[in-house]
């Protein structure tokens, strides 16, 4: 427990560092980057996802809400001030975890608010915000199943999401540990899920909140389980541009806000331990991680 410990506070000083690094960087220069666009066109393009609960999905009447979407609606008020503005137009666009660092990329995204995990490859291609969460692999399989860990997947099909993280750390512990392991990918989330539902895989492995969220919402929660141990540490931040320095600092801004004034502990309480809009529950306390992470945002310099 000691050694998982040391390892989280690790990666979180080495992602929001960087972050603090750049934000410093931005000035009161002319308008560039994002903002400008934003500026120009009046409009902030939210990229979200269909499926990742409670992060971000679609509710009954197919609307995007979650936790990251309420995180990004904070930061795009912000952008609103920056701008002397009352408001700024949020478009919002569909991405999977396949296509999501391109569309940052390219400009088709000005924000993803999504459950994307932020690491050291994905910095070489886009930016971060500060920490949301920490989540980690596990599996989940039918209730009925045998298997408790990755040391029965031997033989087994398991299902990862194209373009996750996941995927790449059950590859590389197949490997490893010289499992006989089939894996297939799907293209989001909810197919993978369908996947395991159907028979047509024996586990799914995803992050620990996100296969919570599965269960918490199915219709019957009682048909899964999420077993082993984590396999990987997934700290989750919003993708933005890289080299956009007066939009980082705008973000980074956004999200002392929201620490020093408890808005991020009330998002959080939003959707991990009230009800979600289906009526389930999470049921998931801020780790003691999470909390220091926020609380050093409101911290005073």
């Amino acid at each position: 427990m000691k050694v998982r410990r040391r390892l989280i506070w690790l990666v979180a000083a080495c992602l929001v560092v960087p972050a603090l690094a750049r934000a410093q960087d931005a000035g009161t220069e002319k308008l560039a980057g994002t903002l400008k666009k934003v500026a120009d066109s009046g409009t902030l393009v939210l990229g979200y996802r269909e499926s990742s609960i409670p992060f971000s999905f679609l509710n009954a009447v197919q609307q995007p809400v979650g936790y990251s979407v309420d995180l990004c609606r904070e930061i795009a008020d912000d952008v609103a001030a920056e701008l002397g503005r009352e408001s700024v137009t949020i478009s919002l666009l569909p991405v999977t975890a396949e296509n999501r660092i391109d569309k940052v990329g390219s400009g088709a995204v000005d924000l993803e608010c999504g459950s994307t995990t932020n690491n050291t490859q994905r910095q070489k291609q886009v930016a971060f915000s500060p920490i949301i969460f920490i989540a980690g692999t596990k599996l989940l399989v039918p209730a009925a199943s045998a298997i408790r860990s990755y040391r029965d997947l031997s033989g087994k099909t398991v299902v990862v999401t194209a373009g996750t993280t996941n995927d790449a750390a059950i590859r590389k512990l197949a490997e490893k540990q010289r499992l006989d392991i089939k894996i297939v990918t799907s293209p989001d989330h909810a197919q993978s899920m369908a996947m395991v539902a159907n028979g047509k895989a024996d586990a799914f492995a995803t992050d620990d909140v996100l296969l919570a969220g599965f269960v918490a919402t199915a219709r019957d929660p009682g048909a899964f389980k999420v077993v082993g141990e984590l396999l990987s540490f997934e700290p989750y931040g919003l993708m933005f541009r890289r080299d956009d320095p007066q939009f980082a600092a705008v973000v980074q801004r956004s999200f002392e806000r929201m620490a020093i004034t408890g808005r991020l502990a009330e998002l959080y309480t939003r959707w991990f331990l009230k009800r979600l809009p289906d009526g389930d529950r999470m049921n998931m306390p801020m780790s003691p991680q999470l909390e220091a992470i926020f609380g050093a945002l409101g911290a005073p310099d």
